[in-house]
């Protein structure tokens, strides 16, 4: 394991190390069309070309020089310690809403008894209403009145997209919260890692930020440019609130963070974090969905002399934001679809913009968006693409799905 020094992310390029992955599993196959925009999603994805998609990436990423960790082998590794199972079975049936004191009793002690596999394969997969025997002397009124919910514990089928719930910036840890409630358990799953799990306790690990805030802040949105500078977008998942503490927090802990970079987008789902429209590729370039960079608001953040606020001020465009950030003669955005607007337009629908970069000129991508990935390689960086026939489905590309824990 890599992490002798501790985890360490202080840029979006630098060459990736180590991360932490979800392979889709049966989760997927929990989702029916009635429940679909609950979830999140648009359709029903095919689980076993989907699985195989993923094996295809992690892959990739391996042959790059990448340690890969999965979430399931991680929880395993927790749910092993001493009082660990008890405690995030009680935090489970919290958030899943189990509030009547005989249906909790009859719930733990179903899943107390599981095998750690098998309460893992609950924890992600969901537990349905017919899974737990001699439930119905235990029923209250809101088993009667959602009698046709199939689930006391929901399923996790956006749990592969990693990035969103927790965020390795500097050697610290934000373990964020999710705006939407099909998302928030999520980030139960990385509290216990962060708490218990040796990757984390390498060395002494910050907390930069706590999912029980009430101000929700997701990891699609947090992008680490360098060491002193960072880009937060204020968008349809992430608060201002959430961003201010966020900030507060990470000046006080991170003493080379000059100043934050707020980038406010439209708050609609086509646009639902920054990095579905803006992801960082090399040192002076960015892919960017066309016509982004004028419909956007960008305000940079510094350290107050007050203690504990910030000063903000506006910057005049992103463009002349990320020049002055970074040190800079030039910026390069790279417009994806190679800025035709209908090309853009539904190759940005597929995630075309949210790219991975495994070190500084390399990124993957979706292999189907054709004509985005022509124009990062006419514009000199190094594309590495995969199948995601399926795994864009969830509406996510190569960085919503992975968390970097380490980069050089």
């Amino acid at each position: 394991m890599p992490f002798t020094n501790g985890i360490s992310i202080n840029s979006e390029i630098g060459k990736l190390k180590a991360v932490i992955l979800h392979r889709p599993g049966g989760e997927l196959e929990r989702l029916t069309p009635e429940y679909l925009e609950e979830m999140l999603f648009d359709d029903i994805p095919w689980l076993k070309k989907m699985t195989e998609e993923h094996d295809g990436f992690a892959e990739t990423l391996r042959s790059r020089g990448a340690e890969v960790y999965y979430i399931r082998d991680m929880l395993e590794d927790v749910l092993e310690m001493d009082g660990v199972k008890s405690r995030m079975i009680k935090e489970t049936l919290d958030l899943s809403g189990i509030e009547n004191p005989d249906r909790r009793e009859a719930i733990t002690h179903y899943l107390m008894e599981l095998p750690t596999q098998q309460l893992v394969d609950k924890l992600i997969t969901g537990l349905q209403k017919s899974d737990v025997a001699d439930i119905e002397k235990h029923l209250s009124l809101v088993d009667y009145i959602n009698e046709d919910y199939p689930f006391y514990i929901n399923p996790l089928p956006n749990l592969y997209f990693t990035r969103d719930p927790a965020t390795v910036i500097g050697n610290g840890l934000s373990i964020n919260a999710m705006k939407v409630e099909a998302r928030k358990r999520e980030s139960l799953f990385m509290k216990y890692f962060y708490k218990y799990h040796p990757i984390f306790n390498a060395a002494p690990t910050p907390l930069w930020y706590n999912y029980n805030n009430k101000y929700s802040l997701e990891g699609g949105d947090i992008l680490v440019l360098s060491r002193e500078v960072l880009a937060i977008g204020c968008s349809e998942r992430t608060s201002a609130q959430g961003i201010e503490l966020l900030c507060r927090n990470l000046f006080e802990g991170l003493p080379d963070l000059d100043h934050i970079l707020v980038v406010l987008i439209p708050h609609i789902r086509a646009f639902m974090h920054l990095d579905t429209v803006f992801t960082m590729v090399d040192h002076d370039k960015f892919t960017i969905y066309p016509g982004v960079e004028d419909r956007v608001k960008v305000f940079k953040v510094t350290r107050n002399s007050k203690p504990y606020s910030l000063h903000v001020e506006a910057e005049e465009c992103l463009t002349q934001a990320l020049k002055k950030s970074l040190g800079l003669p030039a910026v390069k955005l790279i417009k994806s679809g190679g800025g035709d607007e209908i090309t853009a337009a539904r190759e940005q629908w597929n995630d075309s913009t949210n790219t991975l970069a495994i070190a500084p000129g390399v990124v993957v991508t979706y292999n189907r968006n054709e004509a985005s990935n022509e124009v990062l390689r006419k514009n000199g960086i190094e594309v590495v693409e995969i199948d995601g026939q399926e795994l864009v489905r969830g509406r996510g590309g190569p960085r919503c799905m992975s968390m970097p824990i380490l980069r050089e």
